[in-house]
């Protein structure tokens, strides 16, 4: 069995779950009362931690892979590997300084105290720099530090950037831009390997539908090559005669930005009745 480790509350706790649901993963998510639970139909223990904690849980073997966000894994990585960058929960690591502060270069951070969460990838990235600063290590509510004079500055996890201007602060460096990923030991046994790779599978079949869609259409046989040409898919498109005679339907599968680029053009080439179906998995 694979011991998974996700977050029990946040950010990416509810996606990581909705994630191993869509890839058919079938578990009581008892995430608010319980610190474990065990999948019915899949070989796998899920363990609800705090996100910080997950790096040095899968680094000392109590789980063997575990879900969190790339910038948790900069600060602590513990030597571990990334199976699989998940695409959700998209943020950035930036520095921010009071709106009034005037900013020209990095080197205007020379001397500050700067608050953070994440002290060592703050300390990497000064000294990259060759910037001398202060660095104040604080967990939780890191924007309030310059406006209660606990810091100058601060390094903190942004999405929008509206919390930063309500506490009267402007971004000025992005750090590391972050994703949530996948981490695992890099030592698993053979079985806990082939799990993890089951898991993977299903993983990247869910992910890759999503930038995809099932397209069908219909149109008259003597336009069937200039749609095909406009048209692009994994392959070729599927042709299926009408009972109208002279007309066929065409199914392909292509990727949704191809087909707004192309929607006007296929109507222009006599395509018509266009559907547009989203994909829930995609085996490539």
């Amino acid at each position: 069995m694979l011991t998974l480790a996700i977050q029990k509350t946040g950010r990416l706790s509810e996606k990581t779950i909705k994630l191993l649901v869509e890839a058919g993963i079938e578990f009581e998510n008892s995430s608010k009362t319980k610190l474990k639970t065990v999948a019915t139909n899949f070989p796998i223990q899920i363990l609800y931690l705090r996100d910080d904690d997950i790096p040095e849980c899968i680094a000392d073997r109590i789980a063997d892979a575990g879900i969190i966000g790339e910038n948790v894994f900069a600060e602590k990585g513990r030597g571990l590997i990334i199976a699989e960058k998940l695409d959700f929960a998209r943020c950035r690591l930036s520095i921010a300084v009071p709106i009034q502060m005037e900013y020209h270069s990095v080197k205007d951070l020379q001397g500050l105290k700067i608050a953070t969460s994440y002290p060592a990838i703050l300390g990497k990235f000064l000294q990259s720099k060759q910037v001398e600063a202060t660095i104040h290590e604080i967990n939780g509510s890191v924007e309030i530090a310059p406006g209660i004079g606990l810091a100058d500055a601060i390094m903190d996890i942004v999405n929008t950037g509206s919390t930063l201007l309500s506490n009267g602060l402007k971004e000025v460096e992005i750090i590391l831009h972050s994703q949530a990923i996948l981490l695992q030991h890099p030592d698993l046994n053979p079985v806990k390997k082939s799990i993890l790779d089951k898991l993977l599978f299903r993983i990247r079949a869910v992910n890759k539908s999503k930038n995809y869609k099932y397209i069908l259409l219909n149109a008259p046989n003597d336009k069937l090559n200039s749609i095909c040409k406009i048209l692009p898919g994994m392959k070729s498109p599927t042709i299926m005669p009408l009972a109208q005679s002279e007309w066929s339907s065409l199914h392909s599968v292509i990727n949704e930005d191809d087909f707004w680029e192309n929607i006007e053009s296929l109507k222009q080439a006599g395509a018509e009745g266009i559907l547009v179906i989203p994909i829930e998995k995609m085996i490539m």
